[in-house]
């Protein structure tokens, strides 16, 4: 039977959302009634759709008898996650002719990586690039000459970017396709000790670059548990995955198994049982509840507590961060990946994976099972792992094709409980999610990876306006104290919510020294963060006239996670009579930014997806 908890909350999401979820399917019913697209098209307009096909797909296009199916692809070649993607593309065609049909790269839209931005200017465009990616996504598709689409992304903004631009398609069936994370490197406890050694001054820029590339050293996604690899557990949970086909590395036979799979799998619901379940449906609001306790579950990114409610916004869904935190408070914690723990992705995959967690969460009444999802109803498939197969009869057959695969039941057991454990024997009994509310707004933390100890603290207030400032304080020794940071006008209207990430080699030497420390923020922190306590995306923002801006050098904070409290020491009444200090003038020139001065204009607060796009209703 669901747990009450979370029956109640999926209960008063279905009742918000009304007017907007049916306006949403309104228009997904209008789009299934209108012509089949292909059909629809003049010559000069078929004729520009196939120009550059061979004479055997110009066929197939002409006669309109088989499925073309879109590819929007984020492949660049500098960003590690998405280097794999090179070959998807040739791949999904070789066998789309098999089913004498065809398939086109329709587009591409860009990734760019937070790891390589952090602390520069070029992150200020980073959370927009969510936005810029939905729009190019549905320039792609606005073609409207497909019958089935393949995303193929993977890290921070982009999946994010390709379900909220695919949804407004969301009469087609719809597959993420993902490219698995590269193989471990050095242990991640080892990379954040040379972090905060470096922090330190204790050892060289030469020895930082070689444990960093030690880290990240080939091709895939990065090993630990960010924003990335958070991003292909939920597309999994939510049934936007094949089963069990999120952590598998790239370049081997079962990833390209698994590729072929889903290939064949789209051809066969659109040419043979026509039963293919369209993205309107798999994204419901069932489907979003499932998310939301898989990234408690798994004590995921923070960053997904605006992306999350963005992609579910884009199905018209509505849910708040306090839909988050009551989930949070049932939600056991079964996985601990790092930076919740010292094991990678690879681990987690090798211990049970995916299967052996939707399982347990399935079992004990966490997750919907009356659901829909690429490869039918109901959650049963995804509680099976996928291997390579010698049967005959599978479906690929061509031995110069991708390798046979077949599913399997996922261990009965955890094979490691350092790193995933079943619902009976969790490492926390709550998620890792916690709601801040006070005088100061409402803010989130992430407290999978905080240490009990540190889940509490009352302390003065320093207050900076940009990273910079605050790390040139630690380098001239003037944070030896307890101290509560208070980074202010970083919020997505003051220059497009960065991560912060820089901090947290500061903010954990600090704390490691004995010091009670933490972190107060209108901006984000990196998804891979957690060891410092950080109340972030604080809303309102500073120049929204938030209470953060009225913060002074010295007032005592409390931020007191288990209690769910964040506020300054100080009466509204002065409050009120405090003028805000906003000293950090708008970065509008340079790497870019003046372009997305129009989305600073009109994005939204972060408890409501930091979008520029609005619900309709």
């Amino acid at each position: 039977m669901l747990h009450p908890r979370v029956k109640e909350v999926t209960e008063r999401v279905i009742e918000r959302s009304q007017k907007t979820r049916h306006a949403y399917l309104d228009r997904i019913e209008k789009a299934k009634k209108q012509t089949r697209v292909r059909a629809g098209l003049g010559c000069g307009n078929i004729a520009h759709v196939m120009a550059a096909c061979t004479s055997d797909d110009k066929a197939r296009l002409k006669a309109d008898e088989q499925p073309n199916l879109a590819i929007i692809n984020s492949y660049n070649d500098m960003l590690s996650a998405h280097v794999p993607y090179k070959e998807y593309p040739d791949l999904i065609k070789q066998i789309a002719q098999k089913y004498d049909a065809t398939a086109q790269v329709a587009g591409g839209v860009p990734a760019m990586c937070d790891g390589v931005t952090q602390g520069r200017d070029g992150m200020e465009l980073s959370l927009f690039s969510r936005d810029v990616i939905a729009m190019s996504t549905a320039v792609a598709l606005s073609h409207d000459v497909f019958d089935g689409v393949f995303c193929l992304g993977v890290c921070d903004k982009i999946v994010p970017g390709l379900l909220i631009g695919a949804l407004s398609f969301g009469h087609l069936p719809v597959y993420f396709l993902p490219a698995g994370p590269m193989q471990s490197g050095i242990p991640n406890k080892e990379k954040a000790r040379v972090r905060q050694k470096f922090a330190q001054g204790l050892v060289s820029r030469e020895e930082l670059l070689e444990a960093e590339s030690a880290s990240y050293h080939s091709a895939g996604t990065c090993t630990f548990y960010g924003t990335a690899n958070s991003n292909q557990m939920l597309m999994e949970i939510m049934g936007l995955h094949l089963p069990g086909s999120s952590f598998i590395n790239p370049y081997t036979e079962l990833r390209d198994g698994l590729t072929g799979n889903a290939v064949e799998r789209m051809l066969q619901q659109l040419v043979d049982s026509k039963d293919a379940n369209c993205l309107a449906d798999v994204v419901s609001e069932k489907t979003v509840i499932n998310g939301l306790v898989g990234l408690l579950a798994t004590g995921g990114s923070t960053n997904h507590a605006i992306h999350l409610v963005a992609m579910a916004k884009a199905a018209g869904v509505q849910i708040t961060w306090k839909d988050m935190a009551d989930l949070s408070e049932v939600v056991p914690l079964l996985a601990r990946i790092y930076p919740n723990g010292s094991a990678d992705v690879n681990h987690f995959q090798a211990a049970g994976g995916m299967g052996f967690l939707m399982r347990e969460l399935r079992d004990a009444g966490f997750l919907h099972n009356d659901v829909k999802t690429i490869v039918g109803e109901g959650l049963d498939a995804y509680t099976q792992e996928p291997v390579l197969a010698t049967d005959a009869n599978l479906i690929i057959t061509d031995s110069n094709g991708p390798s046979k695969v077949k599913w399997i039941p996922v261990p009965e057991k955890s094979l490691d409980e350092e790193v995933l454990r079943p619902v009976n024997n969790p490492f926390s009994k709550q998620g890792g999610l916690q709601l801040l509310t006070g005088n100061l707004g409402k803010a989130v933390i992430k407290v999978s990876a905080v240490l009990e100890e540190h889940r509490v603290v009352s302390a003065p207030a320093k207050v900076f306006s940009s990273q910079g400032a605050l790390q040139e304080a630690f380098t001239n020794g003037e944070l030896n104290q307890d101290f509560i940071a208070v980074l202010k006008e970083q919020g997505p209207k003051a220059k497009g919510m960065p991560e912060l990430h820089k901090l947290t080699p500061v903010m954990a030497t600090l704390q490691d020294q004995g010091f009670k420390v933490a972190i107060v923020t209108d901006g984000r922190m990196s998804g891979a963060s957690g060891k410092v306590p950080a109340a972030i995306h604080l809303a309102p923002e500073a120049v929204e006239g938030g209470v953060i801006a009225k913060i002074r050098e010295g007032d005592l904070i409390t931020l007191d996670a288990p209690a769910g409290v964040l506020k300054v020491h100080v009466s509204d009444e002065e409050l009120a009579n405090r003028e805000a200090q906003l000293t950090q003038p708008e970065m509008t020139y340079g790497t870019g930014r003046e372009l997305f001065a129009g989305f600073r204009n009109i994005v939204s607060s972060a408890d409501l997806g930091a979008s520029a796009f609005g619900i309709e209703e």
